[in-house]
């Protein structure tokens, strides 16, 4: 299976589908031709907020405005010449889909990996939803740029935190870019550490603090406690207690994002109470700070302002003692954060960092003061959503038994129609509308009970569609095990850097859940993962239309025809960099292709083979075939028209057309064919077989071998002559050519050389 990611049924198709969809049929047939079984599937992911917006703004159903955009893309995809198996498309809004999506949720509620539960969520005031994490950007939503407020609500939720270790751990058992590595390393954000106890003088209740510098904790001059932590209360004094409160009201309107990534002072309040630093017994105060989050580490952190930048800006804000610890830079003015060696550290001093991180745990370990512990920055995925359009939760709330499964035998519960399904300002979902739909039988009592309102988060439905693929039409089971073997695990995904940290990790999650619960056979879903680029406007700006730069790839192939905006995509540039829509480069491609059209249709047929010609093509068939491999369709495009201008004016064989052409079919799938069938016309062959049913050609390495290729020879790194050599000289060869040439003999003056540098079938350089 060759994967790219599915498309939402938006309106049209941009020229951004046509990127991602049309460019990896290049190899998809490349590898078709190579005798591979294929499968390049498609389909389309239907749910979520865009769909139901944009009813909402045309006053229309969400799902005529979706089914009618399917409709429409499906038609403009056929026009891609892609490969795509339309006998296998799947959508996500069809009830005989999200069947199974309900499905995989009730196995994980089984198992404890969904639960509902109260927690702070990021609330959308104008979509009327709650978001995860990754669908805020720079403290807003996503998809309509409002500022997001917090929360606290009930919600469903996936236990992905279990699979933090493995999540990061596995990353080295596939082929991903290391951006795409880094980016999900840095969302989980795992960091190993310590759990230091700070004791609460006269009492024998404490404060956990996770750090990973230990070295510093003779530096920790006060402990600093999120707003949200439970020993707040317990800490603060009566003669603190109204500036806390005051404090802690404040806190509540601001958003995590704000407190952890918009640049401000930070603020606090002192709450009049100690704990004991465990490492010297000190007492150090207690503050409560907006720049500490509750669900990250523990809550509360040890504040070491000589060698933490945040927590120097605090002490220095508010007059708090500060501490070196470390050797290095001036702590007056700027925290030290390296490692380095401890100083003012007592029986630690002297030690490297690394050596006292060591040793001080061990030591308070003994004391039970201290272990060794992981943390992370991820947090359970959110999947709950207050809207209309998305798959229902399959959950029953009951006065008597609490929330009960449904059960499987009533799958799918099937998303009701509702004509007024417009979010509510109250928080409630939608569906709460639909009061027949919601009254239903207890399956546990048989008492009166109400189905669960909320739907699932659309990437949910996203997080497992390429196992389908394998087995569309399955009743059931969601796919077949012997034919999900065939398929998966996906061996190249390729799609959007913006997924990286979302559809991509939660595609990673589901998979190694179903692997657990023993329905799947492998825990990574895709073996390897590449990312393209995106199309730029001809002006080098995001194609927008407020900007006036959009293409529409309609009108570009009525001027030029599919295979040209195929051709001219793979052209323009490094497929994972993309660039912009170049008018002029597109005139150049669909001129390129008339002119295949052209030497095609008239052929000079010799009497004898041309050597040279044979040459030409053999090395063509490697380069531009190692070019498709490797995803440098940019430069298989650049091999055939160079392919072109060697071979024009040449005189060809039958067999070399027919090579030429096959070189060309899965760059320009319909050229290819139209001349194959009708102007060639394959002569001796019964009926009319595809040139896509054709093999990729063969070179032949002992032609390889025997080209020419121009060979630079150098003294101390300075030209002195360039020769025409036979290609693939090993070394010892090479030196002799050079050692015998008169121009280096010249330049050497009778000295033997010091070293000898070859670089194959580039340059030769003497060191004298």
């Amino acid at each position: 299976m060759l994967l790219t990611e599915f498309a939402y049924p938006s309106g049209s198709l941009h020229i951004g589908h046509w990127l991602a969809f049309s460019i990896p049929d290049i190899l998809a047939r490349y590898l078709k031709m190579n005798g591979n079984n294929v499968l390049y599937p498609t389909g389309f992911d239907a749910f979520g907020l865009p769909a139901e917006n944009a009813a909402i703004q045309r006053n229309i159903n969400p799902r005529d405005w979706t089914e009618d955009n399917i409709k429409q893309m499906s038609k403009q995809l056929r026009s891609i010449g892609a490969m795509f198996d339309w006998s296998r498309a799947v959508s996500t809004i069809d009830p005989e889909y999200y069947k199974w999506t309900q499905w995989m949720f009730l196995k994980m509620y089984e198992k404890g990996l969904a639960y509902r539960a109260q927690t702070f969520v990021n609330w959308c005031p104008k979509d009327k939803t709650v978001l995860a994490n990754e669908q805020v950007i720079n403290g807003c939503c996503d998809r309509c740029g409002t500022e997001v407020e917090q929360k606290e609500l009930a919600q469903w939720m996936f236990k992905i935190t279990d699979y933090a270790d493995r999540l990061v751990d596995d990353l080295d058992k596939v082929d991903y870019p290391e951006t795409v590595k880094i980016a999900q390393r840095n969302w989980i954000g795992r960091s190993e550490g310590s759990l230091i106890k700070f004791l609460i003088p006269n009492s024998k209740e404490y404060v956990d603090v996770f750090t990973t510098r230990a070295d510093t904790l003779f530096g920790a001059t006060y402990l600093v406690l999120a707003p949200e932590h439970p020993m707040v209360m317990k800490l603060t004094k009566d003669e603190n207690l109204n500036a806390v409160n005051k404090y802690l009201e404040e806190v509540k309107k601001k958003t995590e994002i704000e407190r952890l990534h918009i640049d401000k002072s930070k603020t606090g309040v002192d709450t009049g109470g100690y704990v004991v630093n465990p490492v010297n017994n000190e007492k150090i105060p207690v503050w409560v700070a907006d720049y500490v989050i509750g669900w990250y580490g523990t809550g509360a952190v040890m504040a070491v302002p000589a060698h933490d930048e945040r927590d120097h800006e605090f002490a220095r804000r508010y007059n708090l003692f500060i501490k070196q610890v470390v050797e290095g830079g001036d702590y007056k003015k700027h925290a030290f954060e390296d490692d380095g060696k401890l100083i003012n550290s007592d029986r630690f001093d002297g030690l490297s960092s690394a050596e006292a991180r060591k040793k001080i745990v061990e030591e308070l370990k003994e004391k039970r003061l201290a272990d060794f512990k992981k943390n992370y920055k991820l947090h359970d995925w959110v999947l709950s959503r207050q809207r209309y359009w998305g798959v229902p939760i399959p959950m029953i709330k009951c006065e008597n038994c609490g929330y009960q499964p449904v059960p499987e035998k009533d799958l799918p519960v099937e998303l009701p129609e509702l004509e007024d399904f417009k979010p509510t300002d109250d928080g409630r979902s939608p569906l709460a509308k639909a009061t027949e739909w919601v009254k239903i039988k207890c399956p546990k009592c048989n008492s009166n009970a109400g189905r669960e309102t909320d739907t699932m988060d659309t990437f949910v439905d996203s997080s497992w569609y390429f196992l389908r693929y394998a087995d569309p039409k399955n009743k059931k089971e969601f796919a077949d095990k012997k034919k999900m073997k065939e398929w998966l695990p996906v061996p190249l995904y390729i799609g959007g850097a913006e997924h990286n940290t979302m559809h991509l990790l939660y595609s990673r999650f589901f998979t190694k859940a179903l692997y657990d619960l023993g329905y799947l056979n492998f825990d990574e879903p895709f073996l390897a993962r590449r990312n393209h680029g995106i199309i730029l406007g001809p002006d080098n700006q995001k194609m927008s239309k407020s900007r006036g730069n959009v293409v529409d790839p309609d009108i570009e192939v009525k001027k030029f025809g599919a295979d040209t905006i195929r051709m001219y995509l793979a052209f323009m540039g490094p497929y994972d960099q993309g660039g912009p829509w170049n008018p002029e480069g597109i005139q150049g491609v669909f001129r390129f292709l008339n002119r295949v059209w052209n030497f095609i249709s008239e052929p000079k047929k010799p009497e004898i083979t041309d050597k040279e010609v044979e040459k030409i093509i053999n090395k063509a068939i490697k380069e531009i075939g190692d070019d498709i491999k490797n995803l440098k369709f940019n430069t298989g495009v650049s091999g055939l028209m160079k392919l072109l201008n060697a071979l024009e004016d040449k005189q060809l064989t039958e067999k070399q057309y027919r090579i030429f052409l096959k070189l060309l079919a899965p760059f320009a799938p319909h050229i290819a064919e139209e001349l194959w069938q009708n102007i060639l016309k394959n002569p001796g062959r019964t009926g009319k077989e595809s040139i896509h049913l054709e093999p990729w050609p063969k070179y032949d390495e002992a032609l390889l071998a025997e080209e020419m290729i121009d060979l630079v020879l150098q003294v101390n790194g300075k030209l002195r002559d360039t020769i025409k050599v036979k290609k693939g000289l090993s070394e010892e060869e090479a030196r002799s050519i050079a050692m015998s040439n008169e121009n280096v003999k010249k330049h050497l003056a009778g000295k033997e050389p010091k070293k000898f540098i070859y670089v194959k079938d580039r340059l030769t350089n003497l060191v004298i």
